[in-house]
């Protein structure tokens, strides 16, 4: 009977202390190092590639390169559309860069990346209306194009990407940036109707199969109805858009001093010599024939499509190699910012498209109903002058179908009074500007007086050049 008073006591006990340690571990009392389903530790698991939410404190190579890519996969978040609800949209103006592409350069001696071209539905990464896009590609067309533009495929289409060809990552990138805009612009701002005419629309792109089709991508799902007949695709020669202002001796001059700053820096960094050395001789080539060969845009591609570094019988380039490039090339960027020459060569660079820009938003403003929705689709050296020129020196180096927005408004209490907005990948980067950086402090609107742009165009951007004209910028040396 003693015998079996004490077990009951003590299984009674046992039962009182494990309630006690469920009731401290759900108050989270105790710590708890729960095991995965794969066995380990969340405290001893390393994580691969960093979270893109969650910025690395310090330059990290691959985080940089996963946000170059610009990989499909979660929602993107945007502030584009966003204003106090008595103002009224009125312009909106797009700089595109083209979605993800193959290389331009193939490493020498090494087997091209095996990425395929050909859009598969089916395939990751995708889009609800890829298929639609390519039935509707396939039917030929009815728009016009400009010059050589009308004998260029509408969508990528081989089984082995040729050099420089859209992905179909890249098509999908231009989807999702075409169904974004689409819902803030046509959907909650009506900036077009359904009854939309080409009059309504400005559209060019440069001669490069990847601009046109990121181009028709992006169109595809977000006019309110894609039609052929409406399309009206003028060809832009110069990748920085100069148009007929393309005389500028002082800007070659600039381009070329930055061409001696970039090899400069490129030459006193040992570890990336002591990286090209050790790749040619994987390779098997010259170090200056591997360096002419720009093995990062090669790389790049591997890295983005998750493809492994190539191999010879010599060995392997790895990812040291390639974090040791990529980081070369994000001190580059740091060191522009730093000095002067980008920056002078921007200024005139960029000035022929921003005041195209300036007098279509003025006109606009003035009541016109034309061209209130513009895209140009172009290259990383379009919009790397573009966001230097504007003083926006915070902003990373143009990704995979980044985008530039300008946005016009009108102020429904002050019908005569217009605002811009201007935003990169979705950020609102408007007083990052250096004509708008300091509005903010004495206005309670959310935008910047259109003025501001307009004086930073016609005047401003010359004073650094101690001139008073695009011309006179263009042939005087600034002092």
């Amino acid at each position: 009977m003693l015998f079996r008073n004490r077990f009951l006591f003590l299984l009674a006990l046992a039962a009182l202390l494990a309630f006690l340690s469920l009731s401290l571990q759900f108050l989270h009392l105790i710590p708890v190092n729960p095991v995965r389903g794969d066995g380990l530790n969340p405290k001893s698991r390393k994580r691969i590639m960093p979270d893109l939410l969650t910025e690395p404190s310090a330059i990290d190579p691959v985080y940089e390169a996963r946000v170059y890519c610009n990989i499909p996969s979660i929602a993107e978040r945007s502030m584009e559309g966003h204003a106090p609800h008595y103002f009224k949209l009125v312009s909106v103006q797009v700089l595109i860069r083209h979605g993800d592409r193959y290389p331009l350069y193939a490493i020498p001696k090494t087997k091209r990346p095996d990425i395929d071209c050909m859009l598969v539905p089916s395939r990751k990464p995708s889009h609800p209306q890829l298929e639609a896009f390519i039935k509707y590609m396939s039917k030929g067309s009815a728009a016009q194009m400009d010059g050589s533009l009308s004998s260029l495929p509408h969508f990528p289409s081989h089984s082995l990407c040729e050099m420089g060809e859209l992905t179909q990552t890249g098509v999908v990138q231009h989807l999702r940036n075409g169904q974004l805009l689409r819902d803030i612009y046509i959907n909650k701002h009506k900036l077009l109707p359904g009854d939309w005419t080409a009059k309504q629309l400005y559209l060019e792109t440069t001669g490069k199969s990847r601009t046109l089709q990121s181009a028709l991508a992006l169109l595809y799902t977000f006019l309110p109805d894609f039609d052929w007949k409406k399309i009206n695709m003028r060809h832009q020669w110069s990748t920085i858009f100069c148009s007929g202002s393309c005389d500028c001796p002082m800007r070659n001059h600039y381009l070329e001093e930055e061409q001696r700053r970039q090899y400069s820096l490129r030459v006193k960094n040992n570890d990336l010599e002591r990286i090209y050395v050790d790749m040619a001789k994987i390779v098997g080539i010259p170090t200056r024939q591997l360096r002419a060969s720009n093995p990062i845009d090669s790389l790049l591609c591997y890295f983005c499509h998750n493809v492994s570094f190539p191999c010879t019988k010599a060995g392997c380039i790895g990812m040291e190699h390639f974090k040791v490039i990529k980081r070369h090339q994000l001190e580059d960027e740091r060191e522009r910012q730093e000095k002067k020459f980008y920056f002078l060569y921007a200024l005139l660079a960029t000035h022929p498209l921003l005041n195209q820009t300036v007098n279509r938003l003025q006109r606009i403003a003035e009541g016109k109903k034309e061209e209130v929705f513009v895209l140009y689709s172009a290259h990383d050296v379009t919009l790397s002058p573009v966001l230097s020129a504007l003083g926006i020196t915070e902003a990373r180096f143009p990704r995979f179908a980044a985008r530039l927005v300008f946005e016009l408004w009108q102020d429904g209490k002050r019908p005569k009074e217009h605002f811009i907005r201007i935003l990169y990948n979705g950020a609102d980067v408007t007083f990052q500007t250096s004509f708008c950086k300091d509005h903010y402090k004495r206005s309670n609107k959310p935008m910047c007086p259109l003025e501001k742009f307009v004086n930073f165009v016609k005047r401003d951007m010359f004073l650094i050049f101690n001139s008073t004209s695009y011309y006179e910028a263009c042939h005087r040396k600034a002092l």
